[in-house]
């Protein structure tokens, strides 16, 4: 009999990508979200013609009745995220993320589930790595800090902590799991984040082109093996919890760095304007994957290359701004 699994946030970058993978693998899926930053574009119409999409806000209870029967597993995705909603709302941010966790959770414990995979954030263990309480590459077992804990920024760790503690006071109740996804980027990934930015800037022709942080580092994971470690994550039978960075520690790059690259592939070429780094954001981000790798020893590794050209052809297919038609 086939899984059945419900994603909140499922109308989401990486949940719309885990319930196609999941309908793939011929789960039935029920996507649920509030489509308060998720759309129904072409991609999500296609999904939920094979998985049960419900709309429901995650600031209230999940009523019983109003999901389709009990679930074999929920990934619990649904969160405000972006750096730009934090700064302008952080007090919505965390009450909204609690609120979420704290709802699914009611629903988990009235209708238990065999596990639950909760969508943590590198951000959990930026703060210590900060701090100088841990090194780089971080390894989950960090201990949480907030490097400036008034800063609005600060809200969006902070729900997370908060959520990943309410799940492990869960662990006799069914798997935990949680994984901290490190600067994961792909296709309909939205624009709040440094990829599509630049992208887009690039194809409507800004010049100078601003680079913010340009020595800061990152390593980006490709959505694909994100999707791939979380589902076989959350497979694992031990009861034991299991908390995991999810992300790439191979390919570790500048923010001028990246902006070169996507000019080289996009033969877009532009005078690059160096701008201060976004407030409150770490000069490097680096996981530690020695956890992910010791359980799931075969992972597969997109690399930056592929992955970005995998992007620019989503864009190009929807009809991308003048200047970036000759990408590869």
């Amino acid at each position: 009999m086939a899984d059945r699994v419900l994603i909140t946030g499922g109308a989401g970058f990486i949940g719309a990508h885990l319930g196609r993978r999941l309908v793939s693998d011929g789960c039935d899926v029920t996507l649920l979200d509030d489509f308060s930053r998720g759309v129904m574009d072409e991609e999500l119409a296609g999904l939920s013609r094979a998985a049960r999409l419900v709309r429901h806000d995650l600031s209230q209870p999940i009523t019983d009745g109003s999901l389709p029967g009990d679930f074999d597993v929920v990934y619990h995705l649904a969160a405000v995220v972006g750096v730009r909603r934090a700064l302008d709302d952080p007090a919505g941010v965390l009450r909204t993320n609690v609120q979420a966790t704290v709802h699914v959770l009611d629903y988990c414990d009235r209708n238990p589930p065999a596990a639950v995979f909760l969508s943590s954030t590198s951000e959990v263990g930026d703060g210590a790595a900060q701090l100088g309480l841990a090194g780089l590459p971080t390894a989950e077992d960090a201990p949480f800090a907030l490097a400036r804990v008034h800063h609005p920024r600060a809200s969006y760790a902070l729900s997370k902590a908060v959520s990943e503690a309410m799940l492990h006071a869960r662990a006799d109740r069914f798997r935990v799991r949680i994984g901290r996804y490190y600067n994961v980027f792909g296709p309909r990934m939205g624009s709040a984040h440094v990829i599509p930015q630049f992208i887009e800037r690039l194809g409507s022709g800004v010049d100078p082109f601003p680079v913010y942080g340009g020595d800061q580092r990152r390593a980006f994971c490709y959505v694909d093996d994100a999707v791939e470690a979380t589902v076989r994550l959350t497979a694992l039978p031990s009861q034991e919890p299991v908390v995991a960075n999810i992300g790439n520690d191979r390919e570790e790059i500048t923010m001028f760095q990246l902006a070169h690259r996507l000019m080289d592939m996009t033969k877009a070429r532009r005078t690059v304007s160096a701008m201060p780094p976004p407030s409150a954001s770490p000069a490097r981000r680096l996981p530690d994957l020695r956890t992910l790798r010791t359980l799931l020893p075969s992972l597969p590794v997109t690399d930056l290359d592929t992955g970005l050209r995998e992007v620019l052809r989503w864009y190009r297919q929807r009809g991308l701004p003048t200047g970036l038609e000759r990408t590869p």
